[in-house]
């Protein structure tokens, strides 16, 4: 049984021009131990998706399971325990500016009424669990972005939960930190078993750190699956978006195919794309020791996604016709998908 299961669940506003569905009819199964994440543009409803697993908003419909609990009947205290078993992550890290980090952590204890030796001892354990040794005593005026969102993440932790819910949690975070802070919740994860529920709008967040995926677009799901078959198969034009703009090389090849095929008028341009787990593979130089062919990269990108590589590697074939189609057709042998750009 799922931890968290949707089912035909829907939210609704009041809006100036008529009703808006934020949540349409979602069905979703996120299993224990998953990160799972839930990508999407701003407007596709995932950061009200999201509050719905916490109670922070009530569905116009359907139901929100969690751990087999109807979250819509759970209220008052019961709704106080169950939400603290799920603990949440901001984007602007909602830390409290006149308490130290080792208060801000021990806020969510002091708020259950835990006695101030034990919340102290859990915020040195959180400390030391975040890579904050040291910096209890400091004031978030006085950490960098990423060390913030390390306190907001041992916030998140302090009463011991199943589930953290992630709310574009690196958005306001350089590349560099992003990393880092993804890393921690990978830790996390595995350490501690936790589920996490990933929000965003960054295709590469979510092959770094998932192993599921779910698209959201105006309000529905459009497209789930592992994260390695989401991008390797992608099926909705919005996925393929995503998809495109995390392995697109970062400056415009156009230039370059250009320049290409001036230069090799009579050329074929192809872009190979890695299907299965053979990024690794030689296919280019196998290719060219078994035909008289000359094989020129132009550009690519390989990327790696939880224990798999996949990606894209645009390439020009010169030499022989009946050879070129032959060398492709040993290359999509070898389970590499061959998108004919340009023939001279």
């Amino acid at each position: 049984m799922a931890l968290i299961e949707l089912k035909q669940v829907e939210k609704s506003f009041a809006g100036k021009k008529g009703t808006i569905h934020a949540v349409n009819g979602v069905n979703l199964a996120i299993e224990a131990k998953d990160v799972y994440g839930i990508v999407g543009y701003s407007g596709a409803g995932k950061s009200t998706l999201v509050r719905l697993l916490n109670g922070l908003e009530a569905s116009t419909g359907g139901q929100v399971l969690v751990n087999n609990e109807d979250v819509a009947k759970l209220q008052g205290p019961a709704l106080r325990t169950f939400r603290k078993k799920v603990g949440m992550i901001f984007q602007h890290f909602n830390l409290l500016w006149s308490r130290t980090v080792s208060e801000n952590i021990q806020l969510p204890l002091e708020l259950a009424g835990v006695a101030k030796d034990k919340r102290q001892q859990k915020a040195q354990e959180l400390l030391s669990l975040v890579g904050l040794d040291g910096r209890g005593d400091a004031y978030p005026s006085q950490l960098s972005g990423g060390q913030k969102q390390r306190v907001g993440i041992a916030r998140a932790l302090a009463n011991d939960p199943d589930i953290l819910l992630c709310d574009e949690a690196t958005s306001a975070l350089d590349p560099q930190t992003t990393e880092e802070v993804l890393e921690l919740l990978a830790n996390i994860n595995q350490k501690l078993g936790l589920t996490i529920v990933l929000i965003t709008h960054e295709m590469n967040v979510i092959r770094k750190i998932c192993n599921k995926v779910a698209v959201m677009e105006l309000g529905k799901i459009v497209e789930e699956g592992s994260v390695r078959e989401v991008f390797r198969h992608p099926q909705q034009e919005v996925t393929k978006i995503f998809v495109q703009q995390d392995l697109e090389p970062k400056a415009d090849p156009s230039a370059l195919l250009a320049e290409f095929i001036k230069e090799n008028p009579t050329g074929t341009l192809a872009t190979l794309h890695f299907l299965e787990n053979n990024a690794g593979e030689p296919v280019v130089s196998q290719a060219i020791r078994k035909f008289p062919i000359d094989i020129s990269i132009v550009y690519g990108n390989i990327e790696r996604s939880t224990g798999s590589s996949f990606g894209t590697l645009t390439v020009q074939f010169t030499g022989d016709s009946a050879e070129v189609d032959q060398a492709i057709a040993f290359i999509e042998a070898q389970q590499v998908g061959v998108e004919v750009l340009h023939r001279g």
